[in-house]
C-alpha cells in the first residue's frame, strides 16, 4: 500500500468547508471538500504538543513529545520557540527510518524552514529529502532591502515594534519576484510532490510526506484570492500576527487580515487539488492511502485574538483536521467523533503498512474503530504546550499551566461552551482532570517547566524565547 501524509501549517479545521466555517464567513476549498466527501473525516482531532517542532516530532514518532522533559535546546543558527523544540531525539525511530526499513521507498517535500535550521534532524529516513526554500524569515535572500514604503503598504503602522520590522523585511526580501501562482510556495511544494511521484513510480510502495508551511503567516496571496473575500480598494494590507489582543484594532484591518488568511486557505486547496488530481492521473488512487492533517490552526480575530497561544488555549487552534482517503472505502463520506491525536495518525499510518513494532509507539491506530464505530477510542486527549496543558474529553476543555495554578473549565455540552469559564464552580473535577494531566505526563513535570509556570510565562506561538530579537532576526546586521 503507498502512502501519502499532506501536512498543511495553521491550517483551521473550520476552514475547510466541508467541516464547518470560520466566524467571518465561509472559506472555499471545493477540492479537500470532494477529497473529504470519499474519506474518512475525524471531527475531533487534536495535536499532541504545540507548536510547529513539538507537533512533529510527536507526528513523525509516534512518540509523547509532551511534557518536554529535555530542556529547551538552543542550538546555533536558531531559537528556542518553545519548550520541545528541538531535534527528533536520536533514540526515537522516525516513520520514515521504520518504513524505509520495511521496503518502502520514502520522500519529504517541504517548505517548513524550521525542520532545516542547523542540528535539526527531521529528514531522517528519506530517501529523498527537498526543501523549498523562502518562507517567513528563512535566510534565503540577502537582497535587495525592502524600501521603507515597501514595509509601510504591508506593515500597518499599529502593528510596528521592534520584532515585527525585521520580520516583515525579511519576508519581503523573500517574496522579491513572485508574481504568479507558481512562484509561490504551496503551489511549489505540490508541484515538487507531483514530480518525486513521477520520478519514482517504479518503487514497489511509496512513503511521501508533503510538509506545506502554508497557510502559516506570513499570508502573502496573490490578489485575486484575496479578492474573493474582499475585494475593497485603499484598505491597508496586513498579513502578520500580532500576538496579543487587538479590541482596539480598525475591524477593517483584521476583516483584511482573516481574507488574506482565507485567500491563501484557498489556493493551498487548489494545488492540493494539483497533487490528488495527478495520484488519480497516475493510476495510483487504487493502492493509495492519502492522509491529511495539519499541525495545528490559528486565531484570526476570535475572542479578539490574533495568533495562536497555550493559555488559553481556544478550539480554533487545536481543533486540526484528519482526513483519510483509502482505496478500501467504497461508499460517501464516513464521520468519526472519535478524540484523536498526532501519534494515533503515526500507529495508523504503521498499521496501514502491516507493520507491527516490538516496542510500540504511544500512539494507536484508529482505524478500524472510526471506520466500525461504537465503543470508546481514547476517553480523554491531553495537548502540551510550554508550561501549560489541554484536557479534553465528552464533557470539559480543562486549561491549566503545569503548575497547577490558575484552571480554566469550560462546559462542552452546554451552547456556548467558551463563553463562560466554571472553574471557580467545579473544584472537584478541575482537581481530577489535573490529576489526569500530570499523569499523561508521567507522573511529574519537569521542574523548570513548572519554574516557567511560576513566572508567568507563556509561548506567544513560536518566536525567540531567549537572545536578543534584533541578533535572531538580523545577525549580520544588514537590516
Amino acid at each position: 500500500m503507498n502512502i501519502i501524509l499532506v501536512v498543511f501549517d495553521s491550517l483551521r479545521k473550520d476552514c475547510i468547508s466541508h467541516n464547518s466555517s470560520p466566524p467571518w464567513g465561509k472559506v472555499h476549498t471545493p477540492y479537500l471538500d470532494k477529497f473529504a466527501d470519499e474519506s474518512l473525516v475525524i471531527t475531533r482531532g487534536y495535536p499532541e504538543s504545540l507548536p510547529t517542532l513539538p507537533a512533529r516530532r510527536a507526528l513523525y514518532t509516534g512518540q509523547r513529545t509532551y511534557p518536554f522533559r529535555t530542556k529547551n535546546y538552543q542550538l546555533k543558527g536558531d531559537f528556542a520557540g518553545s519548550p520541545g523544540w528541538g531535534p527528533i531525539p536520536e533514540h526515537q525511530d522516525t516513520m520514515a527510518e521504520i518504513l524505509y526499513r520495511d521496503g518502502y521507498r520514502t520522500g519529504l517535500i517541504s517548505d517548513v524552514y524550521h525542520m532545516f535550521k542547523p542540528s535539526k534532524n527531521f529528514w531522517r529516513g528519506f530517501n529523498q529529502w527537498t526543501f523549498i526554500r523562502g518562507q517567513e524569515v528563512d535566510y534565503y535572500r540577502s537582497g535587495p532591502l525592502p524600501s521603507d514604503d515597501d514595509i509601510n503598504y504591508w506593515l500597518p503602522e499599529e502593528f510596528k515594534n521592534k520584532l515585527t520590522v525585521p520580520i516583515i523585511k525579511r519576508g519581503l526580501m523573500n517574496m522579491y519576484g513572485r508574481s504568479s501562482d507558481t512562484d509561490y510556495f504551496n503551489a511549489q511544494v505540490m508541484s515538487e510532490s507531483v514530480k518525486w511521484l513521477e520520478q519514482n513510480k517504479d518503487a514497489e510502495k511509496i512513503f511521501l510526506t508533503v510538509e506545506c508551511f502554508s497557510p502559516h503567516e506570513f499570508w502573502f496571496v496573490p490578489e485575486h484570492y484575496r479578492q474573493m473575500y474582499d475585494d475593497k480598494k485603499n484598505i491597508h494590507e496586513q498579513v502578520i500576527s500580532t500576538y496579543s489582543d487587538i479590541s482596539n484594532i480598525n475591524p477593517e484591518l483584521i476583516f483584511r487580515t482573516q481574507a488574506n488568511y482565507s485567500g491563501l486557505v484557498t489556493m493551498c486547496d487548489r494545488w492540493f487539488g494539483y497533487l490528488y488530481e495527478s495520484v488519480k492521473n497516475l493510476g495510483m488512487l487504487g493502492n493509495t492511502v492519502i492522509l491529511v492533517t495539519a499541525d495545528h490552526g490559528h486565531s484570526i480575530g476570535d475572542d479578539n485574538y490574533l495568533g495562536k497561544r497555550p493559555y488559553p488555549s481556544r478550539q480554533e487552534v487545536l481543533e486540526i483536521p484528519i482526513i483519510i482517503r483509502h482505496p478500501d472505502i467504497t461508499r460517501n463520506a464516513i464521520i468519526s467523533n472519535l478524540l484523536v491525536q498526532h501519534t494515533d495518525i503515526t500507529a495508523t499510518i504503521l498499521e496501514f503498512a502491516g507493520i507491527h513494532l516490538s516496542e510500540p509507539v504511544h500512539g494507536r491506530s484508529f482505524w478500524k474503530a472510526a471506520i466500525e464505530g461504537g465503543g470508546v477510542f481514547r476517553d480523554h486527549v491531553t495537548v502540551g504546550w510550554g508550561a501549560s496543558v489541554t484536557l479534553i474529553n465528552d464533557q470539559w476543555w480543562f486549561n491549566c499551566p503545569v503548575n497547577g495554578k490558575g484552571a480554566i473549565l469550560h462546559d462542552l455540552t452546554t451552547d456556548k461552551p467558551f463563553s463562560k469559564d466554571v472553574a471557580d464552580s467545579n473544584e472537584k473535577v478541575v482537581k481530577e482532570l489535573f490529576d489526569i494531566c500530570v499523569s499523561d505526563a508521567g507522573g511529574e513535570f519537569p521542574d523548570y517547566l513548572i519554574e516557567i509556570a511560576n513566572k508567568g510565562q507563556q509561548d506567544p506561538g513560536c518566536t525567540p524565547l531567549l537572545g536578543d530579537v534584533d541578533d535572531f532576526f538580523d545577525p549580520f546586521g544588514i537590516m
